[in-house]
C-alpha cells in the first residue's frame, strides 16, 4: 500500500451477510472473556491493549459501504477500555457511525472483549484475547517474569488479513448440491436483546471426558447430542415431525493450513429426526455418525466451494449493494430453515502453567436471534454459555437434567452483568414519538378548522402535505444523523424531489429547478469544507461525497441543455463551481480520488 493510503481490505466470504442482517436486536457480536483471580486494574487493561493492538493491526478497522460490497478500512481510532455497563453483546456496528468492531471492557475481575463477527471469527478472538491477558497479567506482576505466548510469533500482519476462501477456492471443485430438510423452529415470542437470557455452567473436563469416553464420542458430540435432546422436550408432538438441527461452525484453519485472523470458518448441520428414536444411545451414535461423514475434508472444501463461488460469480458481483443486499439477506434466511440452534465450540485455551495463579477460568457466548450454545476449555474446566432469546429458560433446565442423569457435576455460574440504565434510550425514543404525534396532530388540526371554516376540506390536502414533507426531512435527517456528509447529499436529492412536486401541483413555475436545485447543491459543496475542519475527517471520509455533491451541481447544466431553466444565472454559477471542484480533486488529490473510488466501485 502506498503512503497516505489507507490500509483496507474485502470482506471475507463468511462474513459478507453480516452487515446486513445485523440490527439492535440482533447485534452478530459475542463476547469472550477471562475471568481472573484479582480485580481489573483499568489503566493496566488499557496498557495492556494498545500493546496488543501493535501485534494485532488487523482490529484497528472500521466498516465501510461500496457500490458493491462491504469493505473494512483502517482507522487510527484509539480503542478505550471501559468499565461494562451496557448490556452483553450490545451493538457495536452502527451504519454510518465511524467506530471499532470491537470493544475491551472489565468488570471486578472480568476482561471482556467483545467483536463483531464481520470482523474476526472464534479462533482470531481467542488469539486477541489471550495476547490481552497475558500484556495485563505481565504489567499486573512485572517481577514474575512471566513468559511470552506461542501465539505470539504465529503470523505477520500480512498472514493475519489473508483471505484464505480466495486462496483455497477451486472452480475445479464441485460445490455442495444437497438440499438440507426444513428444521423444527423454536415456538414462542422472542425477547429484546436487552432482555436476552444468558446461562453459564462450568463442567470438569476430567469428568465430562470420562463419560464421553465412556459412550465411545468426544466431548463435542456428547454435548451437541444433549443439546439435541433437550430441546426436543421443548418441542410439541404436532411439530416433532420434522427434525431438530444445530448448526456448528468449524474452524477451517484444522483442513486449510492458515494464520488469518480474519473469518476463515464454515459449518455443518447435524441433527435428528426423533420421530424415528429418542433413545440417547441410539442419538449420539446418529450424531457421531454425522459428524465423521460431515468432517472430511474433500466434504469441507465442497462446502467452501459453495460458498466462495456465489461471491465469485460475474453476474452477482456487478449488481448493486443495494439491491443485492435483499438477495443476500433472502438466502440467509432461506439457509436458517435448516437449522434450529447454533452449537460452537471455540476449543481449548492454554497458557503456560505460570499464568494458571491468576487465571480462574475463560468463558464465551454470543448474541442471537432464537438460541445458541458456546464453549470453551480452560484447565480443568469447560464452560457452556447458553444465550436465548426464549421467554422461558425450560431447554436450559433440561440441559442441567441430562447432566443430574448422566452424572456428571456442574456449577451453574450466576451472571454477574452490571447492565445499564436505558433511560437516554428511552428520552431519545420518546422525542421522536412525541415528534411523530405533534406532524399528524397538526394534519388533524388543519382538517378540522378546514371542515368548520369552509365545510369542505380543499387547503387542507396542501396543509396535510406540508406536514408530510416536513416530516419526512426530519425522519431522513434523524435517521443519517451519524454521518453528516450522507445525510445533506440524501437531503439534497430529497428536498429537490419535494420541491418539484409542489411546484408541479401548484401550477409549474420553474422555481425548483431555477433555484433549489442549484443553490441546494452550491450550499451542500460550501458546507462540506466546514464540516471536514471541524469534524477532523480524514480525505476517505470526504472525497467520494464530494465527488457527488460535483455530481449534483452538474444537473443544472443538463437541465439547461434541455431548455427546462428559465432563470439560468444560479445554474451558471452552480455548473462553473462544480467543475473548479473536479478540476481540484483531480489535479491536486488525484490519486486519492481516484484509489477512493477503486475501493467503493469493487465488484
Amino acid at each position: 500500500m502506498k503512503e497516505g493510503y489507507s490500509n483496507w481490505r474485502k470482506l471475507d466470504n463468511a462474513a459478507l451477510a453480516f452487515p446486513l442482517v445485523t440490527g439492535k436486536n440482533d447485534t452478530r457480536v459475542f463476547r469472550f472473556y477471562c475471568e481472573l483471580k484479582e480485580n481489573v486494574k483499568p489503566e493496566l487493561l488499557q496498557a495492556a491493549l494498545e500493546k496488543t493492538m501493535e501485534k494485532y493491526p488487523l482490529f484497528q478497522m472500521v466498516l465501510r459501504k461500496g457500490l458493491f460490497w462491504f469493505y473494512l478500512e483502517h482507522r487510527d481510532i484509539r480503542p478505550i477500555v471501559k468499565e461494562e455497563k451496557k448490556p452483553p453483546c450490545s451493538r457495536l456496528y452502527i451504519p454510518d457511525k465511524k467506530n471499532l468492531l470491537f470493544q475491551v471492557s472489565y468488570y471486578e475481575k472480568r476482561i471482556n472483549f467483545e467483536v463483531f463477527h464481520a470482523l474476526t471469527d472464534g479462533t482470531g478472538a481467542m488469539h486477541f484475547l489471550q495476547e490481552l491477558v497475558s500484556n495485563y497479567l505481565k504489567k499486573a506482576h512485572p517481577k514474575q517474569d512471566l513468559p511470552s505466548l506461542p501465539v505470539t510469533d504465529m503470523s505477520t500482519p500480512g498472514d493475519q488479513e489473508e483471505d484464505s476462501f480466495s486462496q483455497y477456492y477451486s472452480s475445479d471443485i464441485p460445490g455442495n448440491s444437497e438440499k438440507k430438510p426444513r428444521a423444527v423452529r423454536l415456538p414462542g415470542e422472542r425477547l429484546l436483546h436487552e432482555d436476552m437470557h444468558i446461562t453459564e455452567i462450568v463442567l470438569p473436563v476430567k469428568e465430562l471426558h470420562a463419560k464421553a469416553k465412556e459412550y465411545g464420542v468426544s466431548i463435542t458430540i456428547l454435548i451437541t447430542a444433549m443439546f439435541l435432546c433437550s430441546i426436543h422436550e421443548e418441542i410439541p408432538k404436532s411439530r416433532q415431525n420434522r427434525p431438530i438441527a444445530l448448526m456448528v461452525p468449524v474452524n477451517l484453519r484444522n483442513y486449510f493450513p492458515s494464520q488469518s485472523m480474519a473469518n476463515f470458518f464454515g459449518w455443518i448441520e447435524v441433527g435428528h429426526d426423533f420421530s424415528q428414536t429418542s433413545d440417547f444411545t441410539e442419538i449420539l451414535a446418529h450424531v457421531k455418525e454425522q459428524f465423521a461423514a460431515e468432517l472430511v475434508e474433500e466434504k469441507i472444501a465442497r462446502h467452501m466451494n459453495s460458498y466462495v463461488r456465489l461471491e465469485k460469480n460475474p453476474v452477482i458481483r456487478a449488481v448493486p449493494l443495494e439491491i443485492k443486499k435483499y438477495f443476500l439477506m433472502l438466502g440467509a434466511n432461506l439457509s436458517s430453515r435448516s437449522i434450529t440452534a447454533v452449537y460452537s465450540n471455540i476449543g481449548i485455551l492454554r497458557f503456560p502453567k505460570e499464568y494458571n495463579q491468576y487465571i480462574d477460568r475463560f468463558g464465551i457466548f454470543a448474541s442471537t436471534n432464537s438460541m445458541q450454545l458456546c464453549s470453551c476449555s480452560y484447565e480443568n474446566e469447560m464452560v457452556l454459555g447458553f444465550t436465548s432469546k426464549l421467554p422461558k429458560d425450560n431447554i436450559q433446565r433440561n440441559f442441567l437434567n441430562m447432566l443430574k442423569k448422566e452424572e456428571i457435576p456442574y456449577t451453574e455460574k450466576t451472571n454477574n452483568f452490571p447492565g445499564c440504565s436505558l433511560k437516554e434510550k428511552k428520552e431519545e425514543q420518546r422525542i421522536v414519538q412525541v415528534f411523530n404525534f405533534v406532524c399528524i396532530a397538526a394534519a388533524i388540526l388543519c382538517g378540522m378548522i378546514n371542515y368548520l371554516t369552509r365545510e369542505k376540506l380543499d387547503w387542507f390536502w396542501f396543509a396535510a402535505a406540508g406536514c408530510l414533507c416536513g416530516w419526512l426531512i426530519v425522519a431522513v435527517a434523524y435517521a443519517k444523523r451519524r454521518n453528516i456528509l450522507k445525510n445533506e447529499i440524501i437531503q439534497l436529492i430529497l428536498v429537490t424531489v419535494i420541491a418539484v412536486l409542489w411546484d408541479k401541483y401548484t401550477g409549474w413555475h420553474g422555481w425548483s429547478l431555477d433555484f433549489v436545485l442549484p443553490f441546494g447543491a452550491l450550499a451542500v459543496l460550501g458546507s462540506i469544507p466546514v464540516i471536514v475542519k471541524v469534524q477532523k475527517l480524514e480525505k476517505e471520509e470526504y472525497l467520494f461525497y464530494l465527488v457527488q455533491a460535483a455530481f449534483a451541481g452538474l444537473v443544472p447544466l443538463i437541465l439547461m441543455f434541455l431548455h427546462l431553466i428559465r432563470f439560468p444565472y444560479p445554474s451558471v454559477v452552480c455548473t462553473g463551481i462544480s467543475l473548479l471542484v473536479f478540476a481540484g480533486m483531480f489535479i491536486f488529490n488525484s490519486n486519492d480520488t481516484i484509489w477512493e473510488f477503486h475501493k467503493k466501485l469493487r465488484m
